[in-house]
């Protein structure tokens, strides 16, 4: 049997509770031992909780072949970055395939990195949306990893797919922009802005009848726009999160962000899947950041001529320096890039959000 325990107070839940009724921190699961015995009262003895074992060093990253927290059969590793390690497994209880996020032990011990997966978890199952990866659970395992599960979505990177095939022809890298902008505007209506928004958290799902699926992946650096003074202060240490390639000027400045900040990284995830280059140019990323806020990107067509001359037009307002002079919404966008590709698919995305 498992339980919902406060990371904060240590408060347990057994109902579908998912937040502390006393401090509002969002709960996780853990595998309940039973209840804890408590001392008469009067005998002056205090109740004794017991110690959760800590993860061995190697513990997260190798996982592999393991049931971990007795109910996920751990099938082989998917990939692994800083913060974390992520695997395929079978849910043993469904038999369903799903996706765990595990936290590293270094990092579980560091309170923010934890907040971060957290907010990560209450921001992601939020979001509902077939263009948009969902959180499923956060559990905390008994020997204290903290993990999260989504589900397992069978393609490939749009980062892999662009050093495979090279630039995209229109159609389908329009195909590709326009679900991702209905993905985005899910998000934004729910007032979340991604913050992160790269090729590599762009995955392509394949073997769909309508043809590949994009997914918008990894809300990890996501934010509330209206976020509380906890949330705020863990982005407001001076460091800069996100991925300097892809910042909007107003990300690099440290100022605050909304849907038009997704917009422009949008914007050159395009340009870059259009013509397998950044539209700003520069040794280093500090260097690319400094061009950006200079605002003098590259012209699509200089590099791809055959492109019509309105797609560079619409991609260059995408990424204007100045957030007001760019899109509004991801549906905006939307709507300009489908002048380039029969359909009308803004009117049917309109249609699905009533």
């Amino acid at each position: 049997m498992s339980e919902r325990r406060c990371p904060k107070c240590g408060a347990a839940y057994t109902d579908a509770a998912r937040f502390c009724a006393r401090d509002g921190n969002m709960l996780v699961e853990v595998q309940s031992k039973g209840a804890t015995p408590t001392s008469p009262a009067g005998s002056g003895t205090a109740a004794r909780t017991p110690t959760k074992p800590k993860p061995g060093p190697d513990r997260a990253a190798s996982l592999t072949g393991q049931v971990l927290d007795s109910r996920y059969q751990v099938q082989k590793k998917l990939g692994e970055g800083g913060m974390s390690y992520v695997y395929l497994a079978r849910e043993v209880a469904t038999g369903h395939d799903v996706a765990i996020k595990v936290l590293s032990p270094k990092l579980a011990t560091d309170k923010s990195s934890v907040e971060r997966l957290r907010r990560e978890a209450g921001l992601a199952m939020r979001l509902d949306h077939p263009n948009v990866c969902r959180i499923l659970r956060l559990g905390e395992s008994e020997d204290g990893l903290i993990y999260l599960v989504m589900p397992f979505l069978k393609g490939e990177l749009l980062s892999d797919r662009e050093v495979k095939g090279g630039p995209m022809a229109v159609a389908a890298g329009i195909a590709v922009l326009r679900q991702v902008c209905a993905g985005l505007h899910h998000a934004h209506e729910l007032q979340i802005v991604h913050r992160d928004l790269k090729p590599e958290n762009i995955m392509l799902v394949t073997g769909e009848p309508a043809g590949d699926r994009a997914v918008v992946m990894d809300f990890g650096l996501a934010k509330e726009r209206r976020a509380d003074p906890a949330i705020a202060k863990l982005t407001a240490t001076g460091i800069i999160l996100g991925t300097p390639e892809f910042m909007s000027p107003e990300q690099i400045r440290g100022k605050q962000l909304d849907a038009r900040s997704d917009i422009y990284a949008l914007g050159i995830v395009a340009f870059e899947m259009f013509t397998g280059k950044l539209p700003f140019h520069g040794r280093n990323a500090q260097e690319m950041m400094i061009a950006r806020l200079r605002g003098h990107p590259l012209k699509l067509r200089q590099l791809r001529p055959d492109l019509p001359e309105g797609l560079e037009r619409t991609l260059g307002r995408a990424l204007e320096s100045n957030p007001e002079a760019r899109y509004a919404t991801a549906l905006e966008f939307a709507d300009a890039l489908s002048t380039f590709h029969e359909g009308g698919f803004l009117s049917k995305i309109k249609e699905k959000l009533k």
